[in-house]
């Protein structure tokens, strides 16, 4: 894959994210996609990614803004840095309670892509400045 072709995929990975196309984003990670979870735990799996859209889903409304896509030469790995303008909707587990608090947040998230997909997705954010912003 050419790099622009691999900045098209993580654009249009964004794209469907901000659509709450779910189906058609998944339809864009390889069966054994890796998922770096901010804060959290390592993931394997189209599946568990998709719980893990589930569960996001019910707690937060989010929406990708100022989204800046960078890719190697080659294509194989791409970067975005974009900001999350969100709304915690219901309280997730071991989180402060969840009231409809909003929040503004800059996000970095890394992607290896393999054979047209995306096999790795890893994400990374300001744990403090989001529970700063949600008033815990």
């Amino acid at each position: 894959m050419s790099d622009t072709d691999t900045l098209a995929l993580i654009r249009h990975y964004y794209d469907l994210f901000n659509a709450g196309d779910r189906p058609g984003l998944l339809d864009l990670l390889t069966d054994d996609v890796v998922h770096n979870i901010n804060h959290g735990a390592t993931e394997v799996g189209r599946e568990t990614f998709a719980r893990f859209l589930e569960r996001m889903d019910r707690a937060y409304r989010e929406q990708v803004e100022e989204l800046v896509v960078m890719a190697t030469g080659d294509g194989t790995r791409a970067a975005a840095e974009f900001f999350i303008r969100g709304t915690y909707l219901a309280t997730d587990e071991g989180l402060p309670e969840a009231n409809g608090q909003t929040y503004w947040l800059r996000v970095g998230a890394f992607f290896e892509i393999r054979d047209g997909r995306i096999a790795r997705v890893t994400n990374y954010y300001n744990l403090t400045d989001w529970l700063r912003q949600i008033g815990a």
